[in-house]
């Protein structure tokens, strides 16, 4: 689906850009195999708050339209609307503030019911007490709480654009950059920035890890 031509020129700057800056990274760290989106903290529906996802194509991948009745869901979908991963916040009393993710869209609010109830994943804000890493900004659980151990963990700033997601022996399966496009003479700060994607990692699952963070962080 290609989307308005002021986002595949956003696409297109962003980009060419990062390819430049890379240049000299390609060899030690790969780039070149990563999936690199452009994101947008902006819903394509004037009424919505939300993401627009797009890659370097300026083709739309995913896109999020918070309606502002529902505020403790979220809604990822790509690009024709079909939904892929819902993460709702835990409801129940706790000091940790969480968000579960579902495959597919998932209660009182879908229109289908072809997904798993249950979560696959939780994601628990860290809360930095006494001797927790202040870096880290959150731990991700596989099947909710039913793992002690966590599968990834997230560290480094939302605020600034600036993190990377962990898996459980610390390499790195994707990153949040910020980076300034200047368009037209236009700086669009922390509103557009990358989600890099390495090899092997759900671009998907990532995204999701995104929005949870908006919702944490924002």
């Amino acid at each position: 689906m290609k989307i308005v031509p002021f986002l595949k020129s956003l696409s297109r700057s962003v980009h060419n850009q990062e390819q430049h800056d890379q240049h000299d990274e390609l060899e030690l760290n790969t780039v070149g195999a990563c999936t690199t989106l452009t994101v947008w903290r902006k819903s394509l529906l004037i009424s919505c708050k939300g993401f627009t996802v797009i890659d370097s194509n300026g083709d739309l991948v995913y896109r999020v339209d918070n309606y502002v009745g529902h505020p403790e869901e979220v809604i990822l979908m790509d690009a024709s609307g079909k939904s892929v991963l819902t993460m709702r916040r835990r409801k129940k009393l706790s000091l940790v503030d969480s968000w579960f993710v579902h495959e597919g869209e998932v209660g009182d609010y879908c229109r289908t019911r072809t997904s798993k109830s249950s979560p696959t994943f939780c994601v628990r804000k860290n809360m930095n007490v006494l001797n927790a890493n202040p870096n880290i900004l959150a731990y991700v659980y596989r099947e909710a709480w039913g793992h002690k151990r966590y599968a990834y963990l997230i560290e480094g700033s939302y605020t600034h654009r600036s993190c990377k997601v962990l898996d459980e022996y610390r390499n790195v399966v994707a990153e949040i950059k910020r980076k300034e496009a200047n368009i037209g003479g236009v700086s669009y700060g922390v509103e557009v920035f990358h989600l890099i994607v390495h090899p092997g990692f759900d671009d998907g699952f990532a995204m999701a890890l995104v929005l949870v963070l908006d919702q944490l962080f924002s």
